[in-house]
């Protein structure tokens, strides 16, 4: 006797990775992020996309990032097609410390590439100490 345990949601799982992609092969936008001294920067892997539908918005501290991939038209069989088409967007959540008012942002060969600055506040600076016995004065009895 052969006793074999199924799993329903097993063929929802495999429909959602082929979709949404995995953690090894992300699908839509792909995005590598690092600090350079007083900056953060943000690369987007956006082949394809024409830098006339690729849209930046700021809400408090929440970048998006939206762009379209337009799917062609023509007289021809697909054979395969593995990269999405239509629109995709992805956000981030950007720290407190940095100045969200100087982004900049560049498109070239298919990578979108931002730059944010740190903040004034959030950079390190010295603090000068005064000392208090200069401005001692001589309390009389």
């Amino acid at each position: 006797m052969l006793l074999r345990t199924t799993d329903p949601f097993r063929d929802f799982d495999r429909l959602t990775q082929q979709l949404l992609g995995t953690t090894n092969r992300p699908v839509v936008m792909p995005m590598d992020a690092w600090r350079e001294g007083d900056r953060f920067v943000i690369e987007f892997d956006l082949p394809g996309v024409s830098p006339q539908t690729i849209d930046l918005d700021v809400e408090r501290n929440v970048l998006t990032v939206s762009a379209e991939r337009v799917a062609r038209n023509g007289d021809w069989e697909m054979l395969a097609s593995e990269r999405p088409r239509g629109r995709f967007s992805r956000q981030l959540v950007l720290g407190d410390n940095l100045d969200l008012d100087r982004i900049e942002a560049g498109y070239d060969a298919g990578v979108l590439r931002l730059t944010v600055p740190v903040a004034e506040k959030a950079k390190p600076r010295k603090i000068t100490i005064t000392d208090a016995s200069d401005e001692r004065t001589a309390i009389e009895a």
